[in-house]
């Protein structure tokens, strides 16, 4: 009887155990959604008398969601005819489902976040990049991004991107080569090959690994990079989609963990490899005689981060590595893609800048076809303007937003913590008081006699401020290489209006409908 009594109060205090770890369960779920509402309303009525879009009601949780267009392109027009519609206020608010979005296009405004220690943590929608990137450069915050900032800024010093020439001529020649039979014949869609020939210079100079997208478009690593890119941006316009355990309820949050893997994997080998070479390398010093160390590799970016070294003298783990190997993967072929793309549609439509620029490689190059070298470009200076006027036209990264930490005054309007600023480098560039006429292509805004006096922050295509991108001498050195080639062999034509582009605001401005551009023999042009 004693025995049965004992096994029936077991039960029960099981029972009630399992029922209080239910109640406990279900009490913190509660108190942390009331957290979250308390969180929202706070938000809702501390912004109360920021300006709104007045196109569409704001409904409680949703936001403008309802009124916002799923498409990136149709998305992009929405947000450029607001910022124009709005450009005599400061800023203006706009709600994503729970979180707003302080929308910034004014130089003095966008000087005050970007300027702000406080304000440098990257938006709340950047975690959709984390397990992907990590917690690299890009997505990092706090002490674990001052020290990463600061142990890797001395890679991209520029006798380092020296050393990365070679790879960048040898493939703009391989896409080159590939032009060529486009000479004399119908308008062809540029943007996808141009991408390609990015994705090898990334691939080559930050792992040392040539994966030959030029020659093979079809490669899985290939695909499962552009795949990713487009899942993540569809990701962060959908707050059903931001759990990640709802994610998984989608085939696409299926597709995005296998699609992970397979540039995880890809990445791991290579760091794996690499590693072995350089401890190769290592034992080969101290043995000269053997025949296996007389090939040397070139360095690239992965060496560098395989034994660069902190404050303390530690070295990065090799999931450190991975981070900022994926990082760079990431943010060093589709920008530069884009703005070397956009540069030809560019020149293609204005004829009368493109001969200017025909000179200055004709003064450079003479008729010779050898690769550039370092002082080569250094006096390219109208193609840098050139460059610098179509990053003004065309940035590549289209927005960019901030988290806000605290509670702060902008434009004089009270703006919550906790909100996000998302700023607008498109129409920030078109600002005609900084920039008269401002959607014509004229290269000589950027002399430096034009250029002296303008607002430092009327121009941000690399963001700027403490966490401007560290990779922009590395970008504008592979623009210039790969622009260079391309025009020392062809006149670029382009008949493609800009309403024709079909303009869409992704993780980079693509034109939705390519860049189509014809081809002549260089000094061979219409009368």
């Amino acid at each position: 009887m004693m025995a049965q009594w004992l096994v029936h109060l077991g039960q029960k205090l099981l029972l009630w155990g399992a029922l209080s770890a239910v109640s406990l369960a279900g009490v913190t779920v509660i108190l942390k959604l009331l957290q979250l509402l308390a969180s929202y309303v706070r938000k809702w009525l501390h912004m109360k008398s920021l300006p709104t879009i007045t196109e569409g009601r704001a409904y409680p949780f949703l936001g403008h969601l309802l009124m916002l267009k799923p498409d990136a392109r149709d998305f992009f027009q929405q947000l450029i005819e607001y910022s124009e519609k709005y450009r005599h206020l400061p800023v203006f608010k706009l709600w994503l489902g729970p979180v707003p979005l302080v929308v910034m296009y004014n130089t003095e405004v966008v000087e005050m976040i970007l300027t702000n220690s406080k304000h440098i943590d990257k938006s709340y929608m950047y975690k959709f990049l984390q397990p992907w990137l990590g917690l690299g450069l890009l997505t990092s915050t706090g002490y674990k991004w001052r020290s990463r900032r600061k142990m890797l800024t001395p890679t991209f010093h520029f006798t380092i991107l020296e050393d990365f020439l070679d790879v960048m001529n040898e493939q703009a020649n391989i896409l080159v080569n590939k032009f060529k039979k486009h000479i004399d014949g119908e308008a062809f869609n540029c943007f996808f090959d141009i991408a390609l020939c990015a994705l090898d210079i990334i691939c080559e100079t930050a792992m040392g690994k040539n994966i030959g997208a030029q020659s093979d478009d079809d490669s899985k690593y290939v695909r499962a990079v552009y795949r990713m890119s487009d899942m993540i941006h569809r990701r962060m316009k959908a707050p059903w989609l931001w759990l990640d355990f709802l994610y998984l309820m989608f085939n696409e949050g299926w597709e995005h963990k296998r699609t992970l893997q397979i540039v995880h994997n890809f990445t791991n080998d290579v760091i794996n490899e690499r590693a072995k070479e350089i401890k190769r390398a290592e034992e080969c010093q101290s043995d000269e005689s053997d025949a296996t160390c007389s090939r040397k590799k070139r360095r690239a970016f992965l060496d560098l981060l395989l034994n660069v070294v902190d404050d303390e003298g530690r070295k990065l783990s090799h999931d450190d590595v991975r981070e900022e190997v994926d990082t760079f993967m990431f943010e060093g072929h589709d920008t530069t893609a884009a703005a070397m793309s956009w540069s030809l549609y560019l020149l293609g439509s204005y004829p009368e800048v493109q001969k200017k620029l025909d000179e200055e490689l004709d003064e450079v190059f003479g008729q010779s076809d050898r690769p550039a070298t370092i002082e080569d470009l250094k006096k390219l200076k109208y193609l840098e303007c050139v460059i610098k006027e179509t990053l003004r036209l065309f940035p590549s990264v289209p927005f960019f937003a901030r988290h806000l930490n605290e509670d702060c005054e902008i434009g004089g309007y009270s703006i919550a913590k906790g909100s996000q600023a998302l700023i607008i480098p498109y129409a920030l560039h078109r600002d005609p008081k900084n920039f008269p006429n401002p959607e014509e292509f004229q290269p000589e805004r950027f002399f430096p006699q034009n250029a002296a006096g303008r607002h430092p922050y009327a121009y941000v295509p690399f963001s700027a401020g403490p966490r401007n991108c560290i990779g922009q001498r590395f970008a504008i050195m592979e623009e210039k290489t790969v622009l260079s080639c391309i025009l020392r062999h062809f006149w670029v034509e382009c008949s493609q209006k800009r309403e024709e582009l079909g303009l869409a605001g992704e993780l980079i401005l693509r034109p939705s409908n390519g860049i189509w551009i014809k081809l002549k023999r260089r000094n061979v042009r219409e009368p």
